[in-house]
């Protein structure tokens, strides 16, 4: 596929893709051995992803890797997929595809330009430094033009960021602002120096969870890298196996994924566990970034009142802090964040569909959305739990 002067290749297995130019296209900034800005479009995380089962046959996420070269070098990815339904993405169309087959159509197969499972935003057209734009430009014609090509329905830019938003909006795709909650470093010192920003009843509230949460009867630990051991993989699959089937039906994850987490990813995993008699009891999975944590996973076997926030919120809080990380993304939804400190941001997507009036149609909701969605943000943060100076700092 020519993007012009750039050679767009198809690739349905990341092990046809050479880990050096995906990465150099990923995550430039760890080439000096540090952190990947984005732990999740790494080609070790997506390969996980592919190699475990967890996306591939039979899941409804079938890998279409995008691969951009001039005169032999690699300057562009991006992770595609085709999708069979719209599960696991956290940017919802699930009604677009009711109307769209109300109408006659039919909405699956779809494009997904995402990190399947992932609702963190990061770069999609992923290029080398030097090729940002024709890199960019490449990519998104590709994905549009198999899309057409196929007669697919839509394709979908999920959880992209602000910059490319603006640059698919350019190229004629529709953008969407959605939102989740984000907690930020504002140069804290310790947990005590946050709580110290917050107003009187919500420090009161969020210290009298920590007492509850840890004065559980057991211990709370935070393992990362090598002190992740295989037992506390089996420990955690019960955890994820619960809180899957009660959110979403069944696990999205398999079994195996964890096993090549801890093969190859323990060092970008932050494992904080509840141990009562030494076993496990709850768990919350973050992934590590250069300058944020992702929390991701939480489960548990057994109940203990404020476990979910002190190990899911707190717990987090305390590890940026104390490793200097800019900020903690908490995850899809949950206004209950918003009393812990977490507050709303914009999240955004790009969304191109092949039949002009359904695109017309949406176009519209989206402008309306996006007004409702602006005035939601300004309004919860409003009702923060930072005291008001704060609020007008941040403002």
């Amino acid at each position: 596929m020519d993007g012009g002067s750039v050679l767009v290749s198809v690739y349905e297995s990341l092990g046809d893709v050479a880990q050096a130019d995906w990465d150099a296209c990923a995550c430039p900034e760890a080439e000096d051995g540090g952190r990947a800005e984005d732990p999740f479009t790494t080609y070790r995380f997506l390969k996980a992803l592919e190699d475990s089962g967890s996306v591939g046959a039979g899941t409804g996420w079938q890998p279409h890797y995008l691969v951009a070269e001039i005169d032999g070098q690699v300057i562009a990815c991006a992770p595609l997929y085709v999708k069979g339904h719209s599960q696991g993405e956290y940017i919802f169309d699930h009604n677009w595809g009711h109307a769209y087959e109300r109408a006659g159509g039919r909405y699956y197969p779809k494009l997904q330009m995402a990190v399947p499972f992932t609702p963190v935003t990061g770069r999609r057209l992923l290029t080398r430094p030097a090729y940002g734009q024709p890199g960019r430009d490449a990519l998104m014609r590709a994905a549009v033009s198999i899309g057409d090509r196929n007669k697919l329905s839509s394709l979908h830019v999920t959880f992209c960021t602000r910059f490319e938003r603006e640059v698919g909006t350019e190229m004629g795709l529709l953008p969407r602002i959605t939102q989740q909650y984000h907690w930020l470093n504002r140069g804290y010192e310790s947990f005590d120096d946050f709580l110290g920003s917050l107003s009187s009843r919500k420090r009161k509230n969020i210290r009298k969870e920590r007492a509850q949460a840890q004065g559980f009867g057991g211990e709370i630990v935070q393992l990362t890298g090598d002190a992740i051991r295989p037992e506390h993989w089996e420990a955690f699959w019960e955890f994820y196996q619960d809180t899957g089937a009660r959110k979403w039906g069944m696990p999205y994850l398999t079994r195996k994924f964890f096993d090549i987490a801890q093969e190859r990813l323990r060092d970008d995993i932050l494992l904080v566990l509840a141990l009562e008699g030494g076993v496990p009891v709850a768990g919350a999975l973050n992934m590590i970034g250069r300058d944020a944590l992702y929390g991701r996973y939480w489960g548990c076997t057994a109940h203990h009142p404020a476990m979910h926030f002190e190990l899911c919120y707190y717990q987090a809080i305390d590890y940026a802090i104390e490793h200097g990380l800019g900020r903690v993304e908490a995850g899809a939804q949950g206004e209950h964040k918003l009393a812990r400190g977490y507050l709303p941001v914009e999240t955004h997507s790009l969304h191109w569909f092949r039949d002009p009036p359904f695109s017309d149609a949406v176009a519209h909701y989206l402008e309306s959305e996006r007004e409702a969605v602006t005035e939601d943000i300004e309004i919860l943060t409003s009702f923060g739990p930072f005291r008001k100076a704060n609020v007008e700092e941040q403002e």
